[in-house]
């Protein structure tokens, strides 16, 4: 009997874990149309069966997407799987420090999760997230293309708002990116920033002045420490991290190559390898076609080097065989 073809299976994503970040991006799923059906799997099934009631009243007005709280068996033939559980950041705690806590719980949900569907895509949103993106990596047993972290791929997206604020500008229309550990050691590439093509030091003048160095050491400040200040407000975060995994999930099922600074295993990089950091890569339906490296200018690759060698040092706490 000749094999399906994966394009023509209506398409299914599970979501591992129902908390805030969990539910509100099986919600923004919903919204976008984008899969047939969602599976939720939680610790606690009544919390996840709530959930799938409650997106499920929302379908009519939103999307025929069918909702449904599961087990690790309902993984099976998910074109991805999602894992948003584990211990929550918080307002004070730096990323890397939820890395004991929910490195356990990664020990515990992948397993699982590969026995039923040996062939989907993984795609990590728990925090620390490269450092669990390598360790989802380890415990799988997958082709480093095929475990995605959501990476800087928020940080981005708040780089590019700033920006644009500072200028009057829309944000669609601001080129920069952050590379890097997606937290504290973080790489804005200001060097390649632009819009419409013009670099940033000739472009960025309004009617304020032209943008000082000053300038982009606070916008760079204020998206490495964006998290913090919402988590401070309102306990955590979860809009903004819910649209970039939905972002990144239109990524795979569109199979669109779209290129987006997800966090990925580097293994054959100098001074980059043996970690995951969020690069520019190509995403299509099989995951991470290929990474990009920009040409970074030297004080860029000096911090690019720099985050390698904390999330490294944050993995060698971890037990992977």
């Amino acid at each position: 009997m000749a094999k399906q073809d994966d394009n023509a299976r209506p398409l299914k994503v599970a979501i591992v874990g129902t908390g805030n970040v969990g539910a509100t991006y099986a919600y923004a799923l919903v919204l976008s149309g984008l899969v047939a059906e969602i599976v939720l799997i939680n610790r606690d099934q009544e919390v996840a069966t709530g959930e799938a009631m409650d997106l499920t009243h929302a379908t009519s007005l939103a999307s025929s997407t069918r909702v449904s709280a599961g087990t690790y068996a309902d993984c099976k033939d998910a074109v991805v799987t999602v894992l948003t559980a584990g211990v929550p950041q918080g307002d004070k705690a730096s990323r890397l420090k939820l890395v004991a806590q929910n490195g356990e719980v990664f020990q515990s949900i992948v397993p699982p999760v590969i026995e039923h569907n040996p062939e989907g895509l993984l795609l990590i949103a728990t925090n620390p997230v490269d450092v669990l993106t390598y360790a989802a990596w380890k415990i799988s047993g997958l082709d480093a293309s095929k475990v995605i972290g959501s990476g800087t791929v928020l940080d981005t997206a708040r780089l590019r708002s700033l920006l644009a604020a500072r200028l009057s500008l829309d944000p669609h229309s601001v080129d920069a990116f952050v590379i890097g550990e997606h937290g504290d050691s973080q790489v804005p590439v200001w060097s390649l920033a632009n819009i419409g093509g013009t670099p940033l030091a000739k472009a960025g003048s309004t009617a304020r002045g032209r943008l000082k160095k000053s300038d982009l050491t606070s916008i760079a400040k204020q998206t490495r420490t964006a998290g913090r200040a919402v988590a401070g407000r309102k306990g955590a975060t979860y809009y903004g991290v819910a649209a970039s995994l939905v972002r990144i999930t239109q990524a795979i099922v569109r199979d669109e190559r779209s290129v987006l600074t997800v966090s990925t295993v580097i293994e054959r990089k100098k001074n980059l390898s043996g970690v995951a950091l969020s690069m520019p890569a190509v995403i299509g339906r099989h995951g991470i076609e290929r990474i990009l490296y920009p040409p970074l200018n030297d004080a860029e690759t000096r911090d690019l080097h720099r985050s390698a060698a904390t999330v490294r040092k944050t993995i060698r706490q971890l037990s992977l065989a």
